[in-house]
């Protein structure tokens, strides 16, 4: 099967769908933006509308009573929605109505099951003798074969149409007539008699980019054959194609109810069918299938030849004698089960595909009871099946799938005129109880019936199957309705009200006696929604009726569908494993103790192939409405294999299966579904103290909005920061505003990443009071007497596996760094040590198997404590991995410990080659520096695979556990040759602008007075602009005004030069003496001596990788594309150098550095550079001309012209850059370092008039 052909198809089939429809509409004056009135000049025959043209566009006869009803329709919606919303609800049904529909006749035609078997989309007749494709459908060719009623009037307009070769006109109400000729064999998908849907469907059949054309071109027709089977062996037909088909038209409006989502706009029951709509791979259908309705029935009727041809059923466990002795009554009650008596329901049916399935079983289970094919079919369609959903689009395909699949088996199904038991939700929404007709029509208990019908079904579909509907005499009822039919004839009153309120009721009574009885299977895929995420009606309805499983969709469906079966019968569903663990479903857990787990397939991330990554993580599972003592469940655990495929073929190989007794899960704090935990991890529980004990994690501050109060630490002023705090109370007397904070960060263990700082200044007055909106204070400082302790920290969420962290004092910690505090004479370093191991992982795998890890989770490991020799040796090793873990941290400049790059450190050292004395070149920097991380590695690597030894030893776990710890789960640094010296560029260009100093290691300035750092040296920067170039000055000569670092011993021109004006341009060609490749240059002739220069330079070019013929050509092209973009990322979008960036042709860049930034920055930047640039162009353009004006030589002529055009280009972009520049550099913007780099960046961007001008390259 090609999904991918089937995707783009459905995605691009709903947008083509939708704008016909749009289109046609407006034809008739329905818009987005309102209804407009006929034209003046319209008759009770005919109605015009203006649209636009000389002529305006005409509807007749039919087609008005259809616009009538289009309105009406969007007009109902519109009493309950926003117009545009009702508008689009409106034109989104009709798109999908014709694209089930055609999706139907299309699947039907493959499969030769049209009533006239005649084609009606293509041609049996692919190709003429003549070789050309044949793009008329059979119906068109032969109309009249297809046993299809025709008016003689019909038939004259058919016979007219085929004379003047209108083949689409013609295709189009063939097609309609063919509609609405089905609905005696499909009445659920096709209307009995015209209606709006048609007057807005615009097909064709000569167009190639038509739907109809794409339809049967784009997808195989392979891929509707029910006859088709896969590589597997298993049909593709049919289901497969139907359920792709619906979850890919749902693509786009998926994609928009996220990031609708993302904005906090909630989900509301239009958009539910799309936000959750997955559909069920097709082995973990038969996996459900299998063991719930084959298990019903095998359980009672045993057949080994059934049970061989389903091979996704498990043998139940092996059981103790006392609960053999109990499982024998139960099978004893199967025994009884007729096949017509197994009632089967999928209450999230979505397109079908577990029913249809079921059906298959069914199937089966009859025929081997000794039914007849066509007899089973015609019994299961109307005993056996049942399901709803809230989606009609979906009802229509679940509906048509289980009609096809019982033609499948009866040829003559089609024309029984059997109704499945299937229900799309309906609402009585907008049907008021009218007493005085009801009372004349109905008797008292039919009466309450209609109303309490009315009242329940009050915005059901927010709801769905969830409702909880009680069991009534409901087919009395009906009966009774129909009756007052009769009574309603000579009364026009009463015969309006009965025919509007008919189109309804039959379908509330329908839907209320499916959802009031009981089944022997429940079998489903539910939604998987955060009842957060939907909104206020379903959160109040599931809080109140469903408040054990309150936090999720797919939770509350675990407990309705227990609900929905009998005692002693089955449940299968495929959910997020969440409740098998998380806290917020305990209470849910304590009831299905109650319930016994027959078997599970816990599937974990990537069950579904088209959902990547850990998000999504699942368990099948089959539950009976029983509850046995020391029943055994059997489990197999598929989380390793990482594909759809992967995961099938191990359950399949039988590998990776546990039993388990359930009652043994409530030996863990919190009664995890943790089937695979040993005896040996249960006892644990006995002999240690729980983590919550002894050292109780703490939740953070919440300061309500972190965009105002927290900061990565470069981005403020350093000056500004408050180290060394041990108290909160010390804030009230420091003058610093931001002080370090433990805030989430990259997977790491043993040393906290220090990157985070939080405004709490005075004790965090300023978040203390702040406010949301609505005036309610809505930060959230909690347990701040813990506020820079020392103690541990981990990450809340986390990408990779748990890790803890040792903090120091000095730190606070928000929400998403969770935090813990030992009590007295607990050690830390050895709490550190337990949850850095494969201990704390392996019991995290129990408790908490997910990406979150929160308080509630970390406080349920068991703490087992060894004597004190070994305790010293664990805190010996510990404290050494910090202070590893911090050696690595700190070679980095992102941490507010940077020294020097580790490049750098080997500065004007000299070493002995042949006995002769040889400068340090950078290559051997990087091998010294590859030696020394590789070093830091193997230790910190060897000292975690030892703490591993020693706790596994403590806690018993040698036959469960290994010591050995993977290289990737090492959170120090390799050395890398590419990134390395990139981040040694990235010191350069510090060092440039004083962040960093050559003559003195650490930050040396990053806010406050340039002055209070370095000496200035040098005349006027104007003068600098002046120097031309001459390749006899070397950069240290030119007289170019600098800032450096006073240092005693040392002359100015002996010392670091930093650039003084807070500019550096980078240029595509050697314009600037200054620009950055020259300062760079220097800097690595300073760092290493002249005499290696180039050697350096060749090793730093091969190192980037960047196109050029030389090794300076190399680094400038860096600089002009690269640079940045890696600035970008290691600074997480916060850059500190901002590159003032003309566009694409290159014509003007120039970094500066924000912490230096003021008032004439701009204008510096424009007079002192970008002029000069412009000068420069104008004066190359002049050169290039000349020498094309006067050289002889053709091809000098042919590089001068194609550089004068490329000048001309960076010289007409510095034009137009310079336009917006001069409006930015007259408003003197003034930046405030404390609002970070979002709000400065933007505000540099934008005039004193308040109109932005993009200056900046995009962050």
């Amino acid at each position: 099967m090609d999904k991918t052909a089937i995707k783009n198809f459905s995605i691009w089939a709903r947008n083509k769908l939708i704008a016909d429809i749009t289109y046609k509409a407006g034809l008739l004056g329905i818009t987005e933006e309102g209804i407009k009135d006929a034209l003046p000049q319209s008759t009770q025959n005919a109605e015009f509308y203006d649209i636009g043209t000389k002529e305006p566009y005409a509807i007749h006869g039919e087609e008005m009573k259809q616009r009538k009803e289009l309105v009406s329709v969007i007009q109902k919606k519109a009493s309950q929605l926003e117009y545009k919303d009702a508008y689009r609800n409106v034109i989104e049904e009709v798109a999908y109505t014709w694209f089930n529909r055609l999706i139907a006749i299309r699947f039907m035609e493959v499969n030769d099951y049209m009533p006239a078997h005649i084609r009606v989309l293509s041609s049996e007749s692919i190709s003429s003798k003549d070789g050309w494709t044949k793009l008329e459908p059979d119906l068109v060719t032969t109309p009249f074969d297809a046993e299809i009623k025709f008016t003689q009037q019909e038939t004259e307009h058919i016979m007219q149409m085929k004379n003047d070769n209108q083949v689409d006109a013609l295709f189009r109400f063939l097609f309609i007539k063919q509609c609405n000729a089905l609905n005696a064999y499909l009445p659920k998908l096709f209307e009995k008699t015209s209606d709006y849907t048609e007057l807005l469907l615009n097909v064709s059949v000569t167009d190639q980019d038509g739907i109809v054309y794409h339809l049967t071109h784009d997808i195989k027709e392979d891929d509707f054959n029910i006859s088709n089977v896969g590589e597997d062996g298993k049909p593709t037909g049919q289901v497969e194609i139907i359920g792709w088909m619906y979850q890919y038209y749902n693509t786009e409006p998926k994609d928009e109810v996220f990031a609708l989502l993302k904005k906090n706009v909630k989900i509301t029951k239009e958009r539910i069918p799309a936000a959750t709509q997955l559909f069920t791979p097709d082995w973990i259908v038969r996996y459900m299938v299998e063991n719930s309705v084959g298990r019903l029935w095998l359980e009672g009727h045993e057949n080994e030849i059934l049970k061989k041809g389903w091979k996704y059923y498990l043998d139940e466990a092996e059981q103790e004698a006392e609960v053999e002795e109990q499982l024998k009554a139960i099978r004893e009650e199967y025994k009884n089960i007729k096949p017509e008596e197994i009632k089967v329901i999928d209450p999230c049916m979505g397109s079908g595909h577990i029913l249809v399935y079921a059906f298959d079983v069914l199937m089966q289970i009859y025929e081997s009871y000794g039914y007849s094919q066509r007899d089973a079919a015609k019994s299961i369609v109307e005993n056996n099946i049942y399901g709803l959903d809230i989606d009609d689009r979906a009802f229509q395909l679940a509906y048509f799938a289980i009609m096809m699949k019982a033609r499948s088996y009866n040829r003559r199904f089609l024309t029984l005129g059997i109704e499945p038991n299937l229900c799309a939700i309906q609402e009585s929404n907008g049907i008021q109880y009218d007493k005085d007709m009801g009372d004349f029509l109905l008797s008292e208990e039919h009466r309450e019936t209609l109303q309490y019908l009315l009242h329940t079904f009050v915005d059901a579909k927010e709801y769905g199957s969830i409702l909880n509907v009680e069991k009534r005499d409901y087919d009395g009822f009906l009966k009774s309705w129909e009756l007052t039919a009769e009574q309603t004839v000579s009364n026009v009153v009463m015969l309006l009200w009965y025919d509007e309120w008919n189109q309804v009721v039959p379908l509330l009574v329908k839907q209320a006696k499916i959802l009031s009885q009981k089944f022997d299977v429940a079998v489903t895929n539910p939604p998987y929604m955060g009842i957060s995420n939907g909104n206020v009606k379903l959160n109040e309805f599931v809080k109140k009726n469903y408040p054990d499983s309150k936090s999720d969709l797919f939770a509350v469906f675990i407990e309705r569908c227990g609900q929905m079966i009998k005692e002693n019968r089955y449940q299968a569903m495929i959910t997020q494993h969440a409740w098998m663990f998380l806290s917020s479903f305990e209470k849910l857990r304590v009831k299905l103790q109650m319930i016994d787990t027959v078997n599970m397939a816990h599937l974990g991330a990537r069950a579904f192939e088209e959902i990547g990554g850990e998000v999504v993580q699942t368990a099948s599972f089959v539950m009976r409405k029983s509850h046995i003592a020391e029943y055994k469940g059997t489990y197999c655990r598929l989380i390793e294999p990482t594909t759809q495929k992967g995961k099938e073929e191990m359950y399949l190989a039988g590998e990776n299966c546990y039993t388990a007794v359930q009652d043994n899960f409530t030996k863990i704090p919190g009664s995890p579904v943790a089937y695979w935990v040993s005896d040996k991890a249960l006892q644990n529980y006995k002999i240690g103290k729980l983590m919550g004990e002894i050292a109780a994690p703490c939740a953070g501050l919440a300061t309500g909005d972190n965009n105002i109060f927290q900061r990565i630490w470069y981005e403020v002023s350093y000056d500004n920061i408050g180290f060394g705090v041990k108290d909160c109370s010390e804030t009230l007397n420091r003058k610093e505003k931001w002080y370090p904070c433990n805030s989430g960060g990259e997977y790491r263990k043993w040393s906290t990443d220090d990157i985070m700082i939080v405004n709490w200044k005075n004790d965090g007055e300023e978040i203390r009071n702040f406010r949301n909106k609505s005036g309610k204070i809505a930060s959230r400082p909690q347990n701040t007497q813990r506020y820079f302790k020392r103690g541990l920290t981990w990450n809340k969420l986390s990408t990779a596996h748990f890790a803890v962290k040792y903090k120091k004092e000095g730190y606070i910690f928000d929400d998403t760094s969770r935090s813990a505090f030992p009590q007295e004479g607990i050690e830390l370093f050895y709490l550190v040590g337990v949850l850095c191991s494969c201990i704390s992982s392996h019991y995290l795998e129990a408790l908490n198997p997910t990406m979150s890890f929160t308080n509630g989770d970390i406080i349920r490991i068991p703490v087992c404590f060894c004597n004190d020799g070994k305790r010293e040796c664990i805190n010996k090793i510990v404290e050494n991995n910090v202070i590893i873990s911090k050696s690595d941290w700190d070679s980095f400049e992102l941490s507010w410990n940077y020294k020097k790059h580790p490049l750098v450190k080997l500065a004007k050292k000299t070493i002995y080659k042949n006995n002769e004395k040889s400068s340090y070149r950078i290559v051997d920097a990087f091998f010294w520096w590859e030696n020394e991380c590789n070093t830091r590695f193997h230790n910190l690597k060897a000292n975690e695979e030892e703490l591993n030894c020693i706790f596994i030893d403590i806690y018993g776990f040698q036959d469960e556990l290994t010591p050995e710890v993977e290289d990737k789960d090492v959170t120090v640094r390799k050395a890398d040759l590419n990134r390395d010296i990139r981040s040694f560029i990235s010191y350069a260009v510090g060092c440039m602008f004083g962040r960093y100093s050559l003559d003195q290691e650490g930050l040396m300035y990053a806010g406050g007075d340039m002055k209070d750092t370095y000496a200035y040296y040098g005349g006027t920067f104007a003068d600098a602009a002046n120097i031309q170039l001459d390749e006899k000055n070397a950069f240290e000569e030119s007289k170019t005004p600098f800032y450096y670092l006073p240092i005693d011993g040392k002359e100015p021109l002996e010392c670091w030069k930093v650039v003084a004006d807070n500019i550096i341009p980078i240029t595509s060609e050697e314009y600037f003496t200054d620009d950055i490749v020259n300062r760079f240059v220097e800097f690595v002739k300073i760092v290493y001596g002249v005499e290696t220069l180039e050697e350096n330079l060749d090793f730093i070019a091969q190192a980037l990788g960047n196109k050029g013929d030389t090794s300076r050509e190399v680094i400038r092209n860096y600089f002009l594309k690269d640079f940045y973009a890696d600035h970008l990322k290691v600074y997480q979008k916060r850059p500190i150098y901002w590159l003032f960036d003309s566009g694409k042709q290159n014509g003007f860049k120039a970094l500066i550095y924000m912490h230096r930034y003021n008032a004439d920055t701009i204008g510096n930047l424009r007079v002192d550079y970008l002029h000069r640039m412009e000068r420069i162009y104008e004066s190359e353009i002049n050169r290039m001309q000349d020498t094309i004006d006067n050289s002889s030589n053709a091809r000098e002529v042919t590089m001068a012209s194609k550089r004068k055009e490329k000048l001309q280009k960076q010289l007409k972009e510095c034009q137009e850059y310079d336009e917006k520049v001069g409006h930015l550099a007259l408003s003197r913007i003034e930046i405030d370092l404390d609002d970070g780099v979002k709000v400065n960046y933007d505000k540099v961007q934008t005039a004193k008039d308040g109109k932005k001008y993009q200056v900046l390259v995009k962050i």
